[in-house]
């Protein structure tokens, strides 16, 4: 990729940049910016194009960012860069630009194409989440997928004037510290466990058994009462096997495995828990769930 004015400096004639282009051994991807090859334009090369274009400090961000870190799994169709605030910048198709007075601060030092730190793309999209549910579930994957620590989202949190749900993130941050890893991970140990009084599980347990390595979402360690949550809408095929290999072996090495989706623990969160307290019971626990509101079946202490 280069710009009109990158390709003058390096000694190419107006005259050849026109013949490139009409003979399509260049592509003009925006004004000013080309492809010097033929054929399709690889994504990658489509960002580099945007930055480009957008001159001198610009860098990629939200969405666009988070796809070059693996924190999203499909590419936003629109690019989305940031400049340093008071750039006047003409419209440019496919491009959402956004001002920042902390660009420099936002630049990751070192990786290409210029971007923001994993911190800031985090924050930026906690700040542009339709809602706290997702805003949730991103800085949980972010975690998850160990692209940043909870400390480090928190540093770059509190460097902002302004955020959405500030409080309700920096509480959730702590969350994610102990193990949480995503939004229904969170809701479950925010809307069941705690509210309800429920002993603390464990979180994201690792253990070795037939067929591989796997996670226990939550594991209650002192009664064998494993809790596995799954927000998918679809369930694959090959992830639905890999589930009922672990529940299994997990059954037959003395665990009860109770399983909960989106519906059961965000509709439903009463009810799981008092389901989650009747199989610690059973397995030895002496407390009792407590009502988190007027009407919840929680029976409370006998």
């Amino acid at each position: 990729m280069v710009t009109r004015a990158q390709a003058l400096a390096a000694g190419v004639t107006r005259s050849a940049i026109r013949q490139h282009l009409r003979t399509g051994r260049w592509q003009r991807i925006f004004r000013s910016v080309y492809a010097t090859f033929s054929g399709p334009v690889p994504r990658k090369c489509l960002l580099w194009a945007a930055v480009l274009r957008a001159g001198p400090g610009a860098m990629l961000s939200h969405g666009s960012s988070a796809e070059l870190i693996g924190l999203v799994d499909e590419p936003d169709e629109l690019i989305h860069v940031t400049v340093p605030t008071r750039r006047e910048l003409s419209p440019i198709p496919g491009v959402v630009v956004h001002q920042s007075g902390r660009a420099e601060e936002a630049r990751h030092p070192l990786r290409l194409p210029p971007q923001t730190r994993v911190e800031e793309t985090v924050v930026d999209l906690v700040q542009t989440s339709h809602s706290l549910e997702q805003a949730l579930g991103l800085i949980a994957k972010a975690c998850g997928r160990r692209l940043t620590r909870p400390e480090r989202l928190i540093a770059a949190i509190e460097a902002r004037k302004k955020l959405r749900w500030r409080a309700e993130v920096l509480a959730a941050l702590g969350d994610v510290g102990g193990g949480a890893q995503s939004s229904l991970e969170l809701r479950y140990l925010r809307d069941v466990e705690r509210a309800h009084g429920l002993p603390r599980g464990s979180r994201q347990c690792a253990v070795t058994r037939p067929g591989g390595r796997f996670y226990d979402d939550v594991r209650y360690v002192p009664f064998g009462v494993v809790v596995e949550l799954d927000g998918r809408a679809a369930h694959p095929d090959e992830a639905r096997w890999r589930d009922m290999r672990r529940d299994n072996v997990s059954v037959l090495q003395g665990r009860r495995v109770l399983r909960y989706g989106w519906a059961d623990v965000a509709g439903q969160p009463c009810a799981v828990a008092v389901q989650v307290a009747t199989a610690l019971r059973a397995a030895g626990w002496r407390g009792a769930p407590r009502p988190c509101q007027p009407g919840c079946p929680a029976p409370g202490e006998p």
